[in-house]
């Protein structure tokens, strides 16, 4: 293995990964508690005993933001600092205090009155002005942490296997949240209130599309950083993996443009964004391949947890990429080409992690629980987006709960049978990642 791949700057740098860390981690254990919650109210059977129909929406939303949107961001943030150079640190920490009191706010926000749901796509909501505060904290944190990535990760010459380019992607993918972020604040800015769902679905139209540029761009630095981690580098210079990501976020020129030409809400800003996604995403097929070619190489290396990771996570991506071109109609095929896409991402940034602890000077992440965890999670999360797929194919509307379902042919339960039970392995390996993670962070008494 080779532990010098990209060497991490010791003071501001190492301190800022190591907190923003853990704030992914403490938002990935506030999920997971919410997961076991939500697969109980969709599984045949148990939801009938446990009836918490009335509880699923609202942990719904908290469930979703607190595992996709701030995890995301979270990890995001150890990426650009573990990458960045020593400077602004005070800008990294008043981002990292605002987004953690956001988080805290967001997590406490459905025990108090009047938190009504909005399952809207990308950032669902509370109707509730506790849970709006949580979301301007978050916003105001991250943008602060985006804003220093511009700054401290810029592109120059770095010493190190592969450090250019992986210092360039994560720099593009900046440039990403950037333009994510201030299309959220335009759209706020432009769409008239409305006490409806359709206000939060086009208020976070075009920054959740926009996003999703950010988050693959950096699943491929995840990606290309574990392998030359593994000893696995692409056969392309690193001049060549430069100009492939600067590709890859060439789409992210469209944001703009798609503003500046239609209003923000209107039927032309939602069809264009679906269009970006449609024939954006596909500008990133050089950077996968490099991920496969990397992923080719590693398959003979003794067993590690990035390398489970590794796999699992390219194998995850390409399930929901696949299914996105499935998707017909307002069903269950919707969650399983999300959850698919967003898994990938998250095992990427899971092994990263195993990665970058014994760097942020911690402990490595050894053993068979830690080989095992990215397999286990992986596969639950397979079973639960092909259980989805199979009910959508039969008819399951998605963003219900119990009886809501109307689970009447052997088919569709099947499907949501599958959904459950891979759901409640997910959500074991999440655990596993946890504790890992947990057991080589948390001090130790000296013996």
């Amino acid at each position: 293995m080779n532990a010098d791949v990209v060497s991490v700057t010791p003071g501001a740098p190492t301190a800022l990964a190591r907190a923003w860390l853990w704030l992914g981690i403490m938002a990935l254990i506030g999920a997971g508690l919410l997961a076991l919650l939500l697969v109980f109210s969709r599984t045949p059977g148990i939801q009938d005993v446990f009836p918490l129909k009335a509880f699923f929406r609202s942990a719904l939303v908290v469930h979703v933001d607190l595992s996709v949107a701030v995890w995301f961001m979270a990890f995001a943030a150890v990426i650009w600092s573990a990458l960045g150079n020593a400077g602004l640190p005070w800008l990294g920490w008043a981002g990292f205090a605002l987004a953690t009191l956001g988080t805290v706010v967001m997590t406490v926000s459905p025990f108090f009155p009047g938190a009504t749901p909005s399952l809207n796509n990308y950032i669902p909501v509370l109707k509730q002005n506790v849970f709006y505060a949580s979301l301007w904290l978050c916003g105001a944190g991250f943008f602060l942490a985006v804003l220093r990535a511009l700054l401290t990760t810029y592109p120059r010459r770095t010493p190190g296997i592969l450090a250019e380019p992986l210092r360039f992607g994560s720099f593009v993918g900046a440039v990403a949240a950037f333009f994510a972020l201030v299309a959220f604040f335009w759209s706020w800015l432009a769409v008239p209130w409305l006490d409806e769902p359709i206000y939060f679905e086009v208020l976070f139209w075009g920054g959740g599309h926009t996003l999703q540029f950010q988050h693959a761009l950096l699943m491929v630095v995840a990606w290309l950083w574990i392998g030359a981690h593994l000893g696995q580098t692409p056969v392309m210079s690193p001049r060549v993996l430069s100009v492939m990501f600067l590709v890859a976020a060439f789409p992210l020129l469209a944001v703009p443009l798609i503003y500046l030409a239609v209003p923000p809400g209107s039927l032309p800003h939602v069809e264009l964004f679906v269009k970006l996604m449609r024939w954006g995403h596909p500008y990133m097929g050089p950077l996968i391949l490099s991920g496969l070619v990397v992923l080719w190489g590693a398959r003979k290396l003794p067993p590690h947890p990035a390398k489970s990771a590794l796999l699992a996570s390219f194998t995850l991506f390409g399930l929901g990429g696949v299914l996105g071109y499935l998707i017909q109609g307002a069903n269950v095929v919707i969650p399983a080409h999300y959850h698919g896409s967003t898994v990938g991402v998250t095992l990427a940034f899971m092994g990263l992690a195993y990665v970058l602890l014994p760097a942020l000077g911690f402990e490595k992440a050894e053993g068979r629980m830690a080989i095992w965890q990215p397999y286990v999670y992986g596969a639950g999360q397979m079973i639960h987006v092909l259980g989805l797929a199979w009910s959508g194919g039969y008819g399951v509307q998605r963003k219900v709960a119990g009886a809501e379902q109307a689970l009447v042919t052997l088919p569709q339960k099947i499907g949501m049978g599958m959904m459950g039970l891979g759901g409640l392995i997910a959500v074991i390996g999440g655990i596993m990642f946890v504790l890992v993670c947990l057991k080589v962070m948390l001090p130790r008494k000296a013996r």
